[in-house]
């Protein structure tokens, strides 16, 4: 219960003893609505309620004195400052409470202690007198409660919760539950409950001052359910305490007998003999004085601690790491260049470039062994054998090899570690990977670099500045371990998709290597050198049982697969296999070679045709070309016209530089509209739709321009686009064709898909260089200047008066369509 902070408890005394010797036997005559005021330190006094009350201030004590002599009520009323000594009307509240005096006490200190009980409610109207005590004239407040079924059920409920709460105090107060239990007068139940509950005085004194029964009950339940929840946890935490220091004293007890029986049988202290080994192993492990002398620190500190200290266990375990890391542990690097070039022709088919800077990158390790490492990143598309050439490099210079994957952290302690201060606290990601190498001069690979994202926690790639920094990593400091780790000596490859979500900072440290992706032939030799006979094996099946024609490679290449790399080439494989060995263990078989059409039978219907004749059937319809991460990939520019107004509307999730780039090629067209033989009606009497298919797909960039121009003209003019071509390309207002990026991807595509023929933007004639020599033979290249040479290379010469729906037939005896949109090409977007 909530009570004053001089409230003591009163014994019962004549009314005779109650006033002081001396004071006057005058009577103040007082108006009927007059009341004696009673200023009110730190506490509210509520109707229906009976509480203890001491005033020490000479004018209070001569109120009470003076309201007993007459035998009227008092006011009591609340004090807004505590501070104030001398309280006039601006330092009290309004409202206060009308209160009969049922016992008064002079103290041998002085001060006055009475036993009050509430009336009722009052509003301050306006002072009568002020000395020599306080005395004004005051406004009754009545209150009725309401008589609904929903007020008899909030007060039903509020009298179960008060008794709840009840049930949470530490020792039970039985005269509290059974007032509570009797009080019926719903106003005294709603007085009584907010007289006990720990609320401040201006919480007090807001409920004091709602009028309104009903809301004032709605407040006190609010209160009151606080109140609960706050015991509950209490509750909680004494009942968590209480079990924790019960299993402490009971490990102590255990561990104070286990070392007096280990005394009587002379056994040596467990504790003493583990510092001991730990000891030892610092020793050992050879660190840097600096290290050492922190870990002899943290030794010195387990000792002295108990085993049953909470951090018993994380100092040992911050030990751990500290002796386990390889300090001074280093691979015998052994640099052979004509063994180093035959083990990356023997794991990587073709790659001359990005081989031929690996050995020039081993040359100088060999000729200058303390220079520092460049750190090598590597950038290509899926399945082109990033990770795998990090390996070779290892197995070329005699080092252990670790690979971490950061893609998706987005935690700056997931590079740095955590702090120890951290419950369950560890190092992070780069002295994790040097500790499973066991060397501190291992080939370390960051894989998916171009994966990091930043958050709240921190950006990785700034942590990942000083890592992959060879001027700074020498000292690099983990969280966790606290003292430096050099890591000059390690060797630092990095590998991504795409270069643009990297970093700037980031990508200046590092030297990229870009891979390309494998045209037909690459694959058909991967496939026969690596692919085949891995599944074979993982399929428990040996070369004499199951073979593959070159017909069969090529025609899972072109009918199950469309990639830069072999993942799904090597996934299809496998599902051959997996097909020949049921067929093996079922005793159907003893000996198999898969040709090009039994591969329907282990694969179904291929999942991908030559889209490009089935698309550009029709005029309006145009072949463009893509980068995507997934290393670049055909996309088609679909147009038709509707009566209308002139409108033109873009469809398939296109981005606002595409979007821009349509408007720029329609405005093309219109402005050439004479010298193409257009008729500028069509511009004001139809409606121009462009749609770009996989619309589920995002797409952008400006290298669409020259296909999106392309498919206009050919629409507005009924000359269809031969399907044998594709192209790329911004354009200008001016017709003139721009130059793009992502050439030997986007070429790539194009040669996977069938195209024969690719119009580039003659600025981009260089980058030919790039591109593999079997790709560059097996197409012809068209350099566009304007967009008039793009008209008339790839538009056919006469209109198509009619347009029918082609016929085609398909040996699933279905449209293609559908496969056509299903296929698995995770992002697609026109790029630089």
């Amino acid at each position: 219960m909530a009570k004053n902070d001089d409230t003591k408890r009163l014994a019962g005394q004549s009314s005779a003893e109650q006033i002081r010797d001396g004071e006057s036997k005058s009577r103040l005559q007082l108006p009927s609505d007059a009341l004696v005021l009673l200023p009110l330190r730190n506490s509210v006094l509520f109707p229906s309620t009976i509480a203890p009350l001491t005033f020490g201030r000479s004018a209070s004590i001569r109120g009470v004195q003076e309201a007993v002599r007459q035998e009227m009520p008092i006011g009591i009323v609340a004090q807004r400052d505590a501070k104030v000594d001398a309280p006039g009307r601006a330092d009290l509240y309004e409202v206060g409470t009308v209160a009969d005096v049922l016992r008064m006490v002079t103290s041998q200190d002085g001060t006055l202690q009475i036993l009050a009980r509430g009336r009722n409610r009052f509003k301050i109207l306006d002072f009568i007198q002020t000395e020599p005590f306080l005395v004004a004239r005051i406004l009754a407040l009545p209150e009725v409660a309401p008589k609904t079924k929903e007020f008899e059920a909030r007060m039903l409920h509020l009298r179960q919760e008060a008794q709840r709460a009840l049930s949470f105090l530490p020792e039970p107060v039985p005269d509290l539950a059974s007032t509570i239990q009797s009080l019926e007068e719903p106003t005294a139940l709603i007085d009584f409950i907010a007289s006990w509950l720990d609320l401040s005085l201006p919480e007090k004194q807001e409920i004091l001052e709602t009028m309104d029964v009903e809301a004032r009950a709605q407040k006190v339940a609010e209160k009151l359910a606080h109140h609960i929840e706050v015991l509950e946890i209490t509750r909680k935490i004494g009942t968590e305490t209480k079990g924790a220091m019960d299993k402490a004293q009971r490990e102590y007890i255990l561990r104070e007998q286990l070392k007096a029986i280990q005394k009587e049988l002379g056994v040596g202290d467990a504790k003493r003999v583990e510092t001991e080994e730990l000891r030892e192993k610092i020793e050992q492990a050879k660190m840097p004085p600096d290290v050492e002398k922190e870990a002899l620190k943290e030794l010195s500190r387990l000792e002295r601690m108990p085993e049953g200290a909470a951090e018993y266990s994380m100092v040992r375990t911050y030990l751990d790491w500290m002796i386990e890391l390889p300090w001074s542990i280093t691979s015998e690097e052994q640099i052979d260049l004509p063994k180093a070039r035959e083990v990356l022709d023997a794991d990587h088919h073709d790659l001359e470039k990005v081989k031929k800077r690996i050995l020039e990158f081993l040359a100088i390790r060999k000729l200058n062994p303390a220079g520092k490492s460049p750190i090598l990143c590597l950038i290509g598309p899926p399945g082109v054998g990033k990770t795998s050439l990090g390996q070779s490099i290892a197995r070329a210079m005699n080092r252990k090899f670790v690979r971490q994957s950061v893609g998706g952290v987005h935690d700056e302690a997931e590079i740095r570690g955590h702090r120890r201060t951290y419950i369950g606290a560890l190092p992070g990601r780069i002295i994790q990977g040097i500790k499973r190498a066991g060397s501190k001069n291992p080939v370390f690979m960051l894989d998916e670099i171009d994966k990091l994202s930043a958050s709240f926690h921190g950006d990785p790639s700034a942590a990942l500045l000083e890592v992959l920094d060879p001027e700074q990593n020498a000292t690099f400091q983990d969280h966790y371990l606290d003292v430096p780790f050099d890591l000059s000596q390690v060797s630092f490859i990095t590998t991504a998709n795409v270069l643009d979500t990297i970093p700037g900072p980031l990508r200046d440290r590092m030297e990229i290597i870009e891979i390309p992706g494998y045209v037909e032939d690459d694959k058909l030799v991967i496939a026969k050198r690596y692919l085949v006979p891995r599944q074979l094996s993982a399929c428990g099946l040996e070369v004499e049982q199951l073979s593959f024609t070159d017909d069969a490679l090529r025609e899972v290449i072109r009918g199950y697969t469309r990639e830069a790399g072999v993942r799904q080439l090597e996934r299809e494989i496998g599902a051959i296999c997996r097909g020949a060995a049921t067929r093996f263990a079922e005793g159907i078989a003893d000996q198999v070679t898969v040709s090009a059409k039994s591969v329907i039978t282990y694969l179904g219907p291929a999942k991908f045709i030559n889209e490009v004749a089935l698309r550009t059937s029709l005029p309006g319809v145009a072949t463009g070309l893509a980068w995507t991460a997934a290393g670049g990939d055909i996309l088609f520019v679909e147009a038709t016209k509707m009566p209308g107004d002139g409108k033109l509307l873009l469809t398939g999730q296109l981005g606002d530089v595409m979007k821009e780039s349509a408007q720029a090629a329609l405005s093309l067209v219109k402005s050439r509209s004479d010298s193409l033989g257009i008729d500028a009606e069509v511009f004001k009497k139809q409606d121009l739709h462009i749609h770009i298919p996989a619309g589920a797909i995002p797409k952008d960039g400006p290298s669409a321009g020259i296909t999106l121009f392309v498919a206009l003209v050919s629409l507005l003019t009924g000359r269809r686009i031969r399907n044998d071509v594709a192209m790329t390309g911004e354009i200008s207002l001016r017709g003139l064709v721009l130059p793009v990026g992502g050439i030997k991807e986007k070429v790539l595509a194009a040669k996977r898909a069938g195209i024969t023929t690719v119009l580039l933007p003659d600025l981009n004639r260089k980058d030919l260089e790039e591109i593999p020599v079997p790709a560059k033979e097996a197409m012809r290249f068209e350099f566009l200047e304007s967009v008039d040479q793009a008209l008339h290379i790839a538009l056919e010469l006469a209109a198509t008066r009619e347009v029918a729906s082609p016929s085609f037939t398909f040996p699933s005896g279905r449209s293609p369509i559908g496969d056509i949109e299903r296929r698995e090409i995770e992002h697609r977007s026109f790029k630089r």
